[in-house]
């Protein structure tokens, strides 16, 4: 018998599983891969945060629709809302960072001819390792 879940539902389900696999390659990267990696997932317009954000808005706007015809509860509207807000506002904290990323994302040899300083561990990096 077939799968009776809709497409959507088993790419969404994909999407998760994929996400949970970077997520594991992440744990265990060298820092260059590492920034290379969070800047394509944080990318803000084609990265992974900005679709999840287009998402969400799109599944607000969606989910008004229902809310105005009485199938959804206004509630469920309301709080992917503020969701798409919250995501916007963090989209716009971490476009700040998207240089850092890049020169992160260099290898050792390109960054050292620009001279940029080396990274020193900071306070709390290093009361996170103790």
């Amino acid at each position: 018998m077939p799968d009776p879940t809709p497409y959507p539902v088993l790419l969404a389900d994909n999407i998760a599983r994929q996400l949970g696999l970077l997520a594991q390659h992440l744990s265990q990267a060298p820092p260059a891969q590492t920034a290379q990696i969070l800047g394509r997932v944080l990318d803000t317009g084609d990265g992974v945060l900005g679709q999840v954000t287009a998402l969400v808005e799109t599944g607000s706007r969606s989910t008004r629709t229902h809310t105005e015809r009485g199938t959804f509860p206004p509630e469920v509207w309301l709080a992917l809302g503020r969701a798409a807000n919250d995501l916007n506002g963090l989209c716009a904290d971490l476009s700040d960072h998207v240089e850092d990323f890049q020169r992160l994302a260099q290898p050792a040899a390109a960054s050292s001819t620009a001279r940029l300083p080396t990274p020193v561990a900071s306070a709390l990096v290093a009361r996170r390792h103790r």
